[in-house]
């Protein structure tokens, strides 16, 4: 069975502006998506091969605090959402989405922080990898030991 591919958001605004009603964008096949941050999050362990130890350990945060986020329990901030994406592997897309699905920001290009963010997500970069590039760039870590301009 072929999977079907997710459009972009791009896309589907495209979809939307050009649709004569509301309704009709609604009741297209792949106009909206009903899908929760755990949801996602074991999406991205089957597709990446992980398990949620493997995250754990990519991510730094608390194991605790990891399991509860995949059972829907609690919510991560922002730097925990960003530290997940790292731990999950994830791309730009994925992490953006992620991001989303949490309800905070995406990454921004303009903000210098998320600049070095996404410069780490796109060229593969650990979680310490990006640590290390946000110090030596004297922007706060993820883990919160980094400098404050």
């Amino acid at each position: 069975m072929a999977e079907k591919t997710e459009l972009i958001t791009e896309e589907l605004l495209e979809q939307l502006l050009t649709s004569a009603t509301p309704e009709a964008y609604l009741l297209s096949e792949c106009a909206t998506v009903d899908r929760t941050l755990p949801d996602y999050l074991y999406e991205l362990l089957d597709a990446h091969g992980l398990k949620r130890a493997d995250v754990v350990r990519a991510s730094g945060i608390n194991a605790t605090v990891v399991y509860d986020v995949f059972q829907g329990k609690s919510r991560p901030g922002r730097d925990h959402a960003i530290m997940l994406a790292f731990g999950l592997g994830c791309d730009l897309r994925e992490c953006q989405r992620l991001l989303r699905l949490a309800g905070v920001s995406e990454l921004w290009c303009k903000v210098r922080r998320d600049a070095v963010l996404i410069w780490c997500v796109e060229n593969g970069r650990t979680r310490e990898q990006a640590d290390d590039e946000l110090y030596r760039l004297g922007e706060k870590t993820l883990l919160g030991t980094g400098p404050l301009r």
